[in-house]
């Protein structure tokens, strides 16, 4: 029998909030996260606007010898981490640290490290280069400075598939407490990318909203004005943890983790295939590990980002997957209000999910004001709505084709 998987812990950093209590209530409002920059001047800029978390103090985790050394990225990884851990209630012991790994994922990493050091060479010379760069920029060391702090000794490792990377790294730490490999893993994801070079390239391949002059209302999937997407940064920790040991030391499950789907466009570097196809493979997919039929899912928290053909292309995913019980599922996205985190937005997204259930409320879409004709689903518009339900899934898809999708289930 394979051995079960539930959600015990969850630690947030978004544009919302600073920690889960903050951004779910945030969520629930419908009060987006979407600002004007202000980490630096973006007048050269197309978009102006972005999913920002202000006010951030790594002080609260990070002393300042390892604040100065970890690049933002590593910094929202192990704030969020810290706040996984003390939800989760778990005692860590040196038998449990044992057992206890680590996949933690980013898209891009330590970027602005890595700007940085080139910045100090053309300005100074090769003798002003931090000495960090290798351990700051590198994708898999906010994995590794979790390990380190906590002292988990179990598998650890990154992942990296664009905007698929913690969907990805939740997936693989499903699979290692199923297999044995761990009764505990700390999976999840961060993104730090908010810089005037990022913005710059997405802008230029026509990707990011230019709604400046009213940024809550710039990210608005589905809708029919709805220009492109809003990059945003933050991070979310997810513990995962067999649910016998979860029962055995009297841990509140937030959810069950039941299946997983994963399948490729093999189609584009950065656009989603018009058909949906990949997408519904993953879903399809999804369905089949965890044994449920079409009708039993009542929710789906989508990937969609407010681009053209990627909120279309997943709605119609949706429909030939879920057929006629397409017209009874809710559907929303909650990068309506955080933006597109990028390689953290599927971490982000699962967290809701499990959220969702336990608390039985939907989260909304906002700014649906004008629902596009090829977007024909129950997107939760606006407003948070009340609802029993059981099954959920997530999807999550990234350039390069990735797609991945969670099912998740209430657990009582």
């Amino acid at each position: 029998m394979k051995r079960r998987v539930v959600i015990t812990g969850i630690g947030l950093v978004t544009p919302l909030g600073k920690d889960l209590t903050s951004t779910w209530e945030a969520l629930m409002r419908g009060r987006s996260g979407i600002v004007p920059i202000t980490r630096f001047d973006p007048s050269r800029l197309g978009c102006r606007i972005a999913g920002e978390v202000r006010d951030f103090d790594p002080s609260t985790v990070l002393d300042a010898k390892e604040a100065r050394r970890y690049d933002r990225f590593m910094q929202f990884a192990m704030v969020a981490t810290s706040e996984a851990i003390h939800r989760s209630g778990l005692l860590l012991d040196d038998g449990l640290r044992e057992q206890t790994g680590v996949i933690y994922g980013s898209g891009m990493g330590g970027l602005s490290t890595l700007l940085g050091a080139e910045a100090s060479l053309n300005e100074s010379g090769p003798g002003r280069v931090t000495p960090f760069l290798a351990t700051g920029s590198a994708i898999n060391m906010a994995a590794g400075v979790i390990s380190m702090r906590w002292g988990l000794y179990g598998p650890n490792y990154a992942t990296v598939s664009a905007c698929s990377t913690s969907a990805h790294a939740i997936a693989d730490g499903y699979y290692a407490i199923q297999r044995g490999d761990a009764d505990v893993m700390v999976t999840g994801g961060s993104e730090a990318v908010l810089s005037e070079v990022t913005m710059a390239s997405f802008d230029n391949m026509g990707a990011l909203s230019r709604r400046n002059h009213e940024p809550a209302k710039a990210s608005r999937p589905f809708d029919r004005d709805r220009d492109g997407f809003v990059l945003a940064e933050g991070a979310a920790t997810l513990i995962l943890e067999e649910l016998s040991h979860a029962r055995a030391r009297g841990a509140t499950p937030l959810a069950e983790i039941i299946g997983v789907g994963m399948a490729a466009d093999a189609y584009h570097v950065a656009a989603p295939a018009p058909d949906g196809a990949g997408a519904a493979r993953g879903m399809r997919r999804a369905l089949a590990a965890s044994g449920l039929a079409a009708q039993d899912v009542s929710y789906i928290n989508a990937h969609a980002t407010s681009t053209r053909v990627g909120d279309a292309s997943e709605s119609l995913a949706i429909r030939k997957v879920f057929e006629a019980h397409a017209n009874r599922l809710a559907v929303s996205s909650t990068k309506s209000m955080t933006g597109h985190l990028l390689g953290a937005a599927g971490a982000v997204e699962t967290a809701f999910t499990a959220m969702a259930l336990f608390h039985q409320v939907l989260p909304p879409t906002i700014n649906l004001d004008h629902p596009d004709e090829d977007c024909s689903l129950d997107y939760v518009a606006h407003e948070a709505r009340p609802q029993a339900f059981d099954v959920a899934i997530t999807n999550s898809n990234g350039f390069g084709g990735a797609n991945v999708t969670l099912a998740l289930r209430r657990y009582a």
